[in-house]
């Protein structure tokens, strides 16, 4: 039998919102394979809604910076142990000092921008008595860059053509809320979409539905999964009656890429981090 942990259990339940017995029996029957047991467990309906494993693991600042001409930005996160320090006026002026002097001199990549701050870092760590870490470092180019800051712990930045500011920044405020992975349905990676099909696909043909019949609810249901992940399908946060495609399409704008950052949150491959 498939040994099974009290810390993967305790995933699981925070993922799913299951029982331990029922989450402990789907770890067994996915031998330890947590997004297995999440994927059968929802074939069977024991759960329907799933969180995202965004782990929180740290405090911290998220920070961005803006070129004056609004085509090149920045967006870093600097890290402690606590949200006592992460509140520190002299943690708050390294994060700033970071970021600016990375907006300033086109630093791209962390491994770089760590050993610029090393020293001062050390010296901040036996000051203040806590870990801090340049955690990661994102930035985008572009005809036009915006942000928008949620407090000190979400950050967006978003490339745009033909957006005025005022639009640019209220898709920044709905990125930070609805948390897209993707631009438009064309990103979404081919094995997410098999996955889901797959899943939804179980689910209508055990509630005895023929094959034919399950495969166009399952067609509906995909839809509606691939807009709920991809910016360009979500309905717009500020104007529910509007998708964000809709919104872009009567300013003939277009978005280009964005970054989303959230303290501590589980970290992703991204192209535009490094």
């Amino acid at each position: 039998m498939a040994d099974i942990t009290t810390a993967l259990v305790k995933e699981l339940r925070g993922r799913t919102g299951a029982g331990i017995m029922e989450c402990k029996k789907a770890l067994i029957e996915a031998k330890s394979d947590l997004e297995l047991a999440i994927d059968n467990m929802r074939k069977f309906g024991q759960v329907k809604a799933i969180k995202k494993a965004n782990r929180i693991t740290a405090e911290g600042i998220v920070s961005i910076k803006i070129a004056q001409n609004k085509k090149y930005g920045i967006i870093t996160e600097l890290n402690c142990e606590t949200d006592f320090v992460a509140n520190n006026s002299d943690f708050k002026a390294f994060s700033d000092e970071i970021i600016t002097t990375a907006l300033n001199k086109h630093i791209i990549n962390i491994e770089t921008l760590r050993s610029k701050f090393e020293e001062q870092r050390a010296a901040l760590v036996a000051k203040i008595g806590e870990n801090i870490n340049i955690r990661r470092l994102g930035f985008l180019t572009g005809d036009m860059i915006g942000s928008y800051l949620h407090g000190m712990r979400i950050g967006v930045i978003v490339s745009t053509t033909n957006t005025e500011n005022e639009l640019i920044k209220h898709i920044a405020m709905h990125i930070a809320a609805r948390k897209p992975e993707y631009i438009n349905k064309n990103d979404v990676p081919a094995d997410v979409i098999a996955r889901e099909h797959k899943i939804q696909l179980d689910i209508a043909m055990l509630s005895g539905k023929s094959r034919e019949i399950a495969e166009k609810i399952v067609e509906g249901r995909m839809n509606k999964f691939i807009n709920e992940i991809s910016l360009i399908g979500q309905q717009f946060i500020m104007d529910p009656s509007n998708t964000i495609g809709h919104i872009l399409e009567k300013q003939n704008a277009k978005i280009k890429n964005f970054i989303r950052f959230e303290v501590g949150e589980e970290l992703k491959s991204s192209k535009s981090i490094s």
